[in-house]
């Protein structure tokens, strides 16, 4: 395969014809942070409420500051306030629960819509997963109705935001099928960028699949977080994509989990994704 922006290296989980793509990733922003130590069992508010999956602990710390949040019946402004586990800490009336965290694994399978519920009664992945974990997990991201592939939940609100903002660089890596061959003079203005209807998009990788002499399959990595960024890319060049299977997302893939089913993160994989989200 002689292709642009190439190497020997792939997305794992992708299926048997892997797309060849060049790993070109950027290392995000580090910081030194000591871990938090415990003070006889009491957490930091902002922690309590992140947990709880209301939102992130720079959030959390912006709700306190503004009198939204109330611990033991009473308004708590001070940021750095710490709290204990069995404390009623409440939120606009709701009174939070600082759950243990959960993260789960799904290969998506076609026909499903990411959302929590669905007024129309469609297929919802919230049906596929919800003998995982008695906690209320959140999809981190969307796929729509036809892209297949790995789709991550959470309840870990911090770590949710911080994958799903662009400044992180969270790579994806998706295996495409297209209805025609894709020519090398397209793939080439893939590859050096391409102006749609909201502005520039550039991936990080594109080529044709390897072990195989269809070119109408194609790898493409990309950190673009534009909804439906893949299929307007071949869109904007005449191609219909036929199939869209997301094979890698932040460093995790769909390998050894049929479609259709899940599997909860471990712990080498949970201490990779906070790494990448410096959380």
């Amino acid at each position: 395969m002689n292709t642009r922006n190439n190497s020997n290296r792939s997305g794992k989980g992708a299926d048997k014809r892997k797309p060849n793509l060049r790993q070109n990733r950027k290392k995000g922003p580090t910081r030194s942070q000591k871990p938090e130590k415990p003070d006889d069992g009491l957490i930091r508010l902002n922690k309590f409420i992140a947990d709880s999956g209301v939102c992130s602990r720079r959030e959390a710390d912006r709700l306190i500051e503004t009198g939204a949040i109330k611990v033991n019946g009473k308004v708590v402004t001070q940021v750095g306030t710490k709290v204990s586990p069995t404390d009623k800490v409440q939120y606009d009336g709701e009174t939070l629960n600082r759950e243990k965290p959960q993260y789960v694994l799904l290969n998506k399978p076609k026909g499903y819509i990411t959302t929590m519920d669905d007024p129309r009664d469609r297929k919802t992945v919230v049906e596929l997963i919800k003998r995982a974990c008695k906690e209320r997990v959140y999809p981190v991201g969307r796929l729509d109705r036809n892209t297949t592939g790995v789709l991550l939940f959470t309840n870990d609100g911090e770590l949710a935001k911080r994958l799903s903002h662009p400044k992180y660089n969270v790579h994806k890596v998706y295996q495409v099928t297209l209805d025609q061959a894709l020519t090398k003079s397209d793939m080439n203005k893939i590859a050096d960028g391409l102006t749609l209807e909201d502005g520039p998009v550039k991936v990080d990788a594109i080529a044709y699949a390897e072990d195989s002499s269809d070119k109408r399959v194609i790898g493409i990595e990309l950190h673009s977080g534009k909804n439906r960024i893949v299929r307007r890319i071949f869109e904007s060049l005449e191609y219909k994509i036929v199939k869209l299977d997301r094979v890698s997302f932040a460093g995790l893939t769909k390998k050894e989990v049929p479609r259709g089913k899940w599997r909860h993160l471990t712990e080498k994989e949970i201490s990779m994704l906070k790494m990448r989200g410096n959380v």
